[in-house]
């Protein structure tokens, strides 16, 4: 399978911007924003169960060390976020490799202004069977 994020590791290193014995992080293309980061594992897996206690704690600290250089540096604001849809093939905008995402923010940036200004239309009032029916599952 190609990856472009393992390819990253193997032959495209000046990308890298930050790496640790089990992470490295690139500056997304495409981004959404100035400054947005990806922290990926160097082994290649999907999700997050699939790391190992260290690298689940070397990942976690990369995003906070991350997190805190943005906050004082670039934005006032950051949105981190990791995503896993398999019900989309790969693609330009989709990888099959774990990564997390942190996305500088600003008050009404350009993400706000063209897409979440409309979540107000999508969020809804959680009823209380859907309440009871996600305590039991995740309890």
């Amino acid at each position: 399978m190609d990856c472009p994020f393992c390819e990253i590791i193997e032959k495209n290193t000046e990308r890298i911007i930050r790496q640790t014995e089990h992470t490295f992080t690139v500056l997304s293309d495409p981004r959404l924003m100035p400054g947005h980061l990806l922290v990926i594992p160097k082994r290649h897996i999907q999700r997050l169960s699939e790391l190992d206690e260290q690298e689940r704690a070397e990942m976690l600290d990369e995003v906070a060390i991350l997190e805190d250089i943005i906050l004082n540096n670039v934005a006032p604001g950051c949105d981190i976020s990791q995503h896993f849809r398999p019900f989309i093939p790969q693609g330009r905008l989709k990888v099959d490799h774990l990564h997390i995402h942190l996305r500088p923010r600003t008050f009404e940036d350009e993400l706000y202004k063209k897409v979440q200004i409309y979540e107000k239309e999508v969020f809804k009032e959680l009823p209380a069977e859907e309440f009871q029916k996600y305590k039991t599952l995740f309890s």
